[in-house]
């Protein structure tokens, strides 16, 4: 297990790197980068090199900014980075704490699967990335175009881009690739479908979902309708109801082995 974070560290480093060079090319005139080249083919030639192929060129390029960007050595940043991923684990971070029954119901598979959580709706952005710091693959549903490029360069700080993925679709438009372990959905985004879509989306995510799976549905106002339309149409799975933040009210459901498949 040891080796394989090592090898993925290296991996984020490397693109870490990549990624910080070809911001600064992007930053600064033309003018400037060609002086940069002259600087590199300078170096080259004063190396006894045989030939300027244009690979030694870029790669001499990309080293002249590395070194004027003085971007930390791997060490360096892998401590951080380290730091990073034990903050970003941490409920508090995101404005949860231990009790909320999103940190308590959902974590990662200690198998080799990797638990595969849908987040969708109002709390997408913060579900998501907490999620995925603690080692969830997480797809997040029509974030806002803003929310989906916060999301994306927190990600990349984190090193989280393999495990969170941003789909433009909406609840009605999404099917899972996979079976899914978990479904966590703000009740404005179920709210906001039609009676007959929301009926099919429970029914599509229900099936989807593996036994032992959980739907959790936030933010419910305190003595909505839509608490018993949930237990309806989560027949045969474990349900209960909780009360949250500001008043508000959590729908959790688990499906038992066995579960029958719903439809409506």
């Amino acid at each position: 297990m040891a080796t394989r974070t090592a090898r993925s560290f290296k991996h984020e480093y490397g693109l870490f790197v990549e990624q910080e060079i070809e911001n600064y090319k992007e930053s600064i005139p033309r003018p400037a980068l060609l002086a940069i080249g002259d600087e590199a083919a300078a170096r080259l030639r004063a190396e006894a090199q045989f030939s300027l192929t244009e690979l030694l060129m870029c790669e001499e390029v990309d080293r002249i900014i590395a070194r004027r960007l003085r971007l930390p050595a791997y060490a360096t940043w892998r401590k951080k980075r380290l730091k990073l991923h034990e903050e970003m684990r941490r409920p508090e971070h995101w404005g949860l704490s231990k009790s909320d029954a999103l940190v308590r119901t959902i974590s990662p598979r200690v198998s080799r699967s990797t638990s595969r959580v849908l987040v969708a709706g109002d709390t997408a952005e913060r579900s998501a990335l907490f999620l995925a710091a603690r080692g969830c693959e997480v797809t997040a549903l029509k974030l806002e175009e803003e929310a989906v490029e916060r999301v994306m360069v927190a990600a990349v700080k984190a090193g989280l881009t393999e495990l969170l993925h941003a789909v433009p679709n909406d609840l009605t438009q999404f099917t899972p690739a996979e079976p899914l372990h978990a479904v966590v959905c703000s009740h404005s985004a179920l709210d906001a479908l039609s009676p007959v879509d929301r009926s099919r989306v429970l029914a599509v995510l229900q099936s989807a979902t593996m036994d032992g799976g959980v739907h959790l549905v936030e933010t419910i106002a305190a003595g909505s309708a839509a608490i018993e339309e949930l237990r309806a149409k989560y027949r045969g799975w474990a349900v209960s109801v909780e009360q949250g933040k500001d008043n508000a009210t959590v729908f959790l459901a688990r499906k038992d082995e066995g579960a029958p498949r719903v439809s409506h």
